[in-house]
């Protein structure tokens, strides 16, 4: 569903919000639009193959990387089975069920902001269902996915690990209110004939960062692990628990979903999608493992020992490292992942790391003998 919304709630005013708005809409069509497509004026398959204004160019997305195309207003909502809807942006997205009984909101993503309101309309006014968001589960604390929780008011229950509470209270953020339903483990959400299994398997992403399963629709929501049809955002999407992000690809394909909503970009997700980030991380670690083997630490320990620049060593020799393993897989999933020239220098100097702290992979950096 991508017609004309209607507003509903109130709409952020003034200039700087107009500005706001206008960047945001013309960002997201441009993010929409197929490869094969003219942007700005220029000759297709070209817009994103060459740096602006000393910008860096990079490989165009592959067509199938890319989600619908948005609306007017800069959103896509649609459904994904039954009650269930998705809406995005092109770079974030929320998953909500119309109820009997009013709505249920999984995240409340800032770059989507009021369109959560407009496509909540867009679908009750369709279905004639109520329109107000009576539930807001939180997947995570992190406000660039739950940051427009404010708009929500104080009625709507927010639910959320009792980590997630725990995050929240400490932010002291107003716009993210800390939730009052919390769970430890498992929590079966029921409302006005629809469910939502709710279950946290330790961190992974982030200490709180649960899984959010609708079993009549087979759909997971699982966000900042799996990201369909593109690598990982940079440093395998900033988390904070490497190897139990790692675990959690397994995790994830444990359930018997055959949808995927994902928390970023434009496109919803299925089970090939993460058996292919799956193999993309494993020839990433073993690019990495091999990397450390064969960069030889001696060069850069002879530049920088003499004059007592002990990171400098270390800066050289593991972004050595990092490139040596990034740069064979970023070249064998062009065209398989969107931006592998972008973010796998990034997630190998990440993933290098976690091996050195977490694994005790550490290299030159071991035992000395």
């Amino acid at each position: 569903m991508t017609s004309e919304p209607t507003a509903s709630g109130s709409a952020a005013s003034g200039s700087a919000a107009a500005n706001r708005r206008t960047f945001l809409r013309r960002a997201s069509a441009v993010a929409a639009v197929p490869v094969g497509a003219g942007v700005f004026g220029l000759p297709a398959g070209t817009a994103h193959a060459a740096g602006t204004a000393g910008l860096p160019g990079f490989e165009p997305v592959p067509v199938g990387s890319m989600g619908p195309a948005l609306n007017a207003d800069g959103y896509y909502v649609g459904r994904i089975e039954g009650n269930l809807y998705w809406v995005t942006d092109a770079y974030y997205q929320a998953m909500f069920l119309s109820t009997r009984h009013g709505v249920v909101l999984v995240d409340a993503p800032p770059t989507i902001g009021t369109n959560l309101l407009r496509a909540i309309e867009d679908v009750t006014r369709a279905n004639g269902r109520p329109g107000k968001v009576t539930h807001l589960v939180h997947s995570h604390a992190h406000a660039d996915h739950i940051g427009a929780s404010v708009l929500f008011g104080n009625d709507v229950v927010r639910i959320g690990h009792r980590v997630n509470r725990e995050l929240l209270l400490r932010a002291d953020d107003p716009n993210r209110p800390a939730p009052k339903v919390t769970f430890d483990s498992r929590y079966t959400l029921s409302v006005g004939g629809e469910h939502l299994e709710l279950a946290y398997h330790g961190p992974n992403h982030a200490p709180d960062n649960i899984y959010v399963y609708a079993p009549a629709y087979r759909t997971l929501m699982l966000v900042d692990v799996l990201f369909p049809g593109w690598v990982p955002f940079k440093s395998l999407a900033v988390s904070q628990d490497i190897p139990a992000w790692i675990k959690a690809h397994d995790v994830a394909l444990s359930y018997p979903w055959t949808t995927l909503v994902a928390g970023h970009l434009g496109r919803l997700g299925v089970r090939a999608d993460g058996e292919l980030q799956k193999e993309y991380m494993a020839d990433l670690e073993a690019g990495v493992r091999a990397a450390i083997k064969s960069v030889d630490p001696t060069p850069y320990f002879q530049e920088y020992g003499p004059g007592g620049n002990a990171w400098a060593i270390f800066s050289t020799y593991l972004d050595a490292v990092a490139r040596t393993a990034a740069d064979p897989v970023a070249g064998k999933y062009l065209g398989r992942l969107a931006a592998a020239d972008v973010f796998t220098f990034d997630n190998a100097a990440t993933l290098l790391e976690s091996l050195r702290i977490d694994s005790g992979v550490l290299g030159p950096f071991g035992i000395r003998p």
